[in-house]
């Protein structure tokens, strides 16, 4: 974390192999330059409210509201209140919306535009603020392609001029199910090991969003979910066994504990080392 003044604080990450950048900030006195990028920007304010001048007009994103930058948008930016306002803001270049429309939809065509600057879309701002802390944070690569195309999908459907997102691939029901497993067959073979959404597609046989489709249709739920549920079962296995929580996580192929540690809870109602005491007295 670095500061700028007294009560503004960012937080910077970047994709060091494509054009994706992150940065969680809230600002107090920084006032910013016009100026403009060479991707989408797309931002969720989360307090405060920050106003700009963009297309020869002002506007104003407070609290829940998005923003939605097409490259080359020539913008300002300041807190409109006192308290200063904090934000989450993602950049995303053209080639990483193309490569994930070309997979959501049959063909290609022409970038999305998008012609309000500020948009008030509660399920845009929700998958954005999935999309951050994934891009961030220490995240496997499935879940971070998989809110990057919802996000992306997200954006263009509900939002974007010539949406290109309406015809989504979707496969018939008998090469649904046999992608669907063939996808399942390799998560449950290599449910330790960090695997790619492409890699899961070339199993399964058709495109990363087809897949994502066609296994939530059949499993009831993302390839990233039941990764994780795999992992989780695996861990449960191994504290059955008596191994101590730090290495059943680390066995079963959580990277992080505290995120092991936090699944745990979520889907089993009880902690790792609870968990561990009873079966130890079973």
């Amino acid at each position: 974390m670095s500061r700028q003044h007294d009560g503004d604080w960012v937080r910077y990450w970047r994709d060091p192999h494509r054009p994706l950048e992150a940065m969680h900030a809230h600002f107090v006195r920084h006032t910013f330059h016009p100026h403009s990028h060479d991707a989408y920007s797309f931002a969720v304010t989360e307090t405060g409210a920050q106003r700009f001048t963009c297309r020869g007009a002002g506007h104003t994103s407070a609290a829940g509201m998005v923003m939605a930058f097409n490259p080359d948008d020539p913008h300002d930016g300041e807190s409109a209140v006192e308290l200063g306002f904090t934000y989450r803001i993602m950049h995303i270049g053209p080639d990483v919306v193309r490569a994930v429309l070309d997979d959501v939809t049959d063909g290609r065509g022409a970038l999305p535009l998008f012609d309000r600057p500020v948009v008030d879309d509660p399920v845009l701002a929700r998958a954005l603020r999935r999309l951050h802390p994934a891009l961030v944070g220490d995240a496997d690569p499935l879940v971070r392609e998989e809110r990057l195309t919802a996000a992306v999908e997200a954006m263009v459907r509900r939002n974007a001029a010539g949406a290109r997102a309406g015809g989504a691939r979707v496969l018939p029901p008998g090469a649904q199910a046999r992608a669907a497993r063939r996808a399942r067959d390799l998560l449950v073979a290599d449910h330790d090991r960090q695997l790619t959404a492409q890699e899961l597609a070339d199993a399964a046989g058709c495109s990363r969003f087809a897949l994502y489709r066609a296994f939530r249709t059949e499993y009831g739920m993302a390839p990233s979910d039941f990764q994780r549920l795999l992992r989780l079962r695996r861990a449960r296995a191994l504290l059955v066994e008596g191994r101590p929580t730090a290495e059943a996580a680390t066995v079963a192929g959580f990277a992080d504990q505290a995120h092991f540690h936090r699944w745990f809870v979520r889907c089993f109602g009880v902690t790792p080392g609870a968990f561990r005491r009873a079966a130890s007295r079973a």
